[in-house]
């Protein structure tokens, strides 16, 4: 088997969903520096507008930046198919992508649960359909590196609905990367911990006022444990050009998976922990 891994971005073509902001705008513009050619898009069409001027401010030979939502299979089709034919098999995908909503699951509304599968999961689809089978026909050294979450490997408190879509993202990239390894594309699973990104301020909680002052004070502390945008994507980009399976953004991930898998008293001490926290900062808001 190949263990062939793209080492150096530059002149490749690179797909980067979920540029608008956070994580994907910060890898975008990083490719962007390194000289990669890059195809964007974002459902935000203003983000993805600012994120594209500054990919070419940096000399970036943005190829195509298109503003579609990757729950439409049919429009994430004809975006990859223009794509493809415009400018061949991408060499590397940055999937980044994706939405969150947390809550008790007496709480989660069922419009919920789809989201978080629609875009979360389904989306992730969409995209490996329009772009992996002309990855494999290329046959040349790629990247394919899907983002899931800290809530993709650990149990964590009020991310039921989260957590399906993620875990579900985690197992189409366990497969993957054997599937694709014959076809030189390697294949990488990032799982970020906290990331202080736009998402952090606006992720609906079920049941739960953002404007009280505990909750307030929770997200405050999560923000102080949180590395960049910029960081994450410096994390992704080295991972991928390192040949990691899976990368992390924060070592509090590394760890808290691996006493899941060899200290799991450990671990659920932890996950209750964070459970009493997050039952204290929401008191007197839910039943």
């Amino acid at each position: 088997m190949s263990r062939a891994r793209i080492k150096d971005f530059r002149g490749r073509t690179c797909v980067v969903t979920g540029a608008a902001s956070g994580i994907g705008r910060s890898v975008a513009i990083q490719l962007a520096g390194e000289g990669a050619r890059l195809v964007l898009t974002d459902r935000d069409a203003p983000g993805l507008e600012s994120a594209t001027a500054a990919c070419r401010a940096v000399g970036a030979d943005v190829l195509a930046s298109d503003a579609l939502d990757i729950t439409d299979h049919e429009a994430v089709t004809a975006w990859g198919e223009r794509v493809v034919q415009a400018h061949g098999a991408p060499e590397a995908i940055l999937h980044v992508a994706g939405n969150s909503a947390w809550g008790r699951p007496d709480l989660i509304e069922h419009r919920v649960w789809r989201s978080m599968v629609e875009v979360n999961l389904m989306g992730t689809i969409h995209v490996i359909e329009a772009f992996v089978p002309a990855m494999m026909a290329a046959r040349r050294p790629a990247a394919l590196a899907m983002v899931s979450s800290a809530a993709g490997l650990l149990g964590l408190p009020w991310h039921a609905a989260y957590s399906a879509a993620k875990f579900g993202i985690r197992g189409i990239t366990e497969v993957l990367r054997f599937d694709l390894e014959k076809y030189d594309i390697s294949v990488h699973l990032v799982c970020p911990g906290a990331v202080d990104t736009p998402l952090v301020q606006t992720v609906e909680i079920a049941g739960v006022d953002r404007s009280d002052p505990e909750v307030a004070r929770t997200a405050a502390e999560f923000q102080k444990h949180s590395v960049t945008p910029d960081q994450a994507a410096t994390s992704i980009l080295d991972g991928v050009r390192r040949g990691r399976y899976m990368v992390y953004t924060s070592p509090d991930i590394r760890l808290a998976y691996a006493a899941q898998r060899v200290a799991p008293p450990l671990y659920g001490l932890a996950m209750r922990f964070l459970q009493r926290k997050i039952n204290r900062a929401a008191k007197g808001m839910l039943p």
